[in-house]
């Protein structure tokens, strides 16, 4: 069947995990190593996703991002995702759901590796996925489709064969820039009139395509 051919592939932020508090908590952070001053908790939200932005740039005052930023920003995430981190509701059924049929299960995310494993290792969901690309695991993160075309390469896969799940414009043009099927979710950090709403709609629109 064709759908059992497909490939899903998930942005992780926002779209499978709520980790608002801590990318909010973890980008303060850094900032405060750096001796500036804290941002809102909106603002980041707002920000984090804009195609438009150098995130270096507007969260830490420089050009590109350091190792020591990974560090720090990894440091804080390892002592607090435990208490600070939750799968939205209903996406564990719709992992397992989507895995019975016979779907291939990836992430695309623009968070860094170790932070990365150790969220999805909590929230006990890594083993549904078969390939996992990260920020630092490529050489541009999304809007470019680095990431994208690891999953592909990782799985021997074609960009038709796949549809890329966000909540973003990152995640649009990624996936727009490789002609592959996206979905846009808006129960994370934005907001899409036009966006698929619930899960149970989410499943219905994948079955669709």
């Amino acid at each position: 069947m064709k759908s059992q051919k497909k490939l899903i592939i998930f942005d992780m932020d926002g779209t499978l995990v709520d980790s608002s508090v801590t990318i909010v908590n973890a980008i303060n952070y850094v900032r405060s190593k750096l001796n500036l001053k804290a941002l809102n908790r909106d603002l980041i939200l707002t920000k984090v996703n804009d195609p438009e932005l150098n995130p270096a740039l507007f969260f830490y005052e420089v050009e590109a991002f350091s190792s020591q930023h990974e560090e720090w920003f990894s440091e804080y995430y390892t002592n607090n995702h435990e208490k600070e981190l939750e799968l939205y509701s209903g996406i564990e059924k719709l992992l397992k759901e989507l895995q019975v049929k016979g779907y291939k299960l990836a992430i695309a995310t623009n968070a860094y590796r170790s932070s990365t494993l150790q969220s999805l290792g909590y929230l006990k969901v890594l083993d549904y996925f078969e390939s996992i690309a990260c920020y630092d695991d490529v050489g541009r993160g999304k809007p470019a489709p680095d990431m994208l075309e690891k999953n592909l390469e990782d799985l021997k896969l074609e960009a038709n064969d796949a549809i890329f799940i966000g909540d973003s414009e990152r995640d649009l043009m990624a996936a727009e820039s490789l002609n592959m099927d996206y979905i846009m979710i808006n129960w994370g950090f934005s907001d899409y009139a036009d966006a698929i709403h619930t899960v149970e709609k989410l499943k219905e629109k994948i079955l669709e395509l």
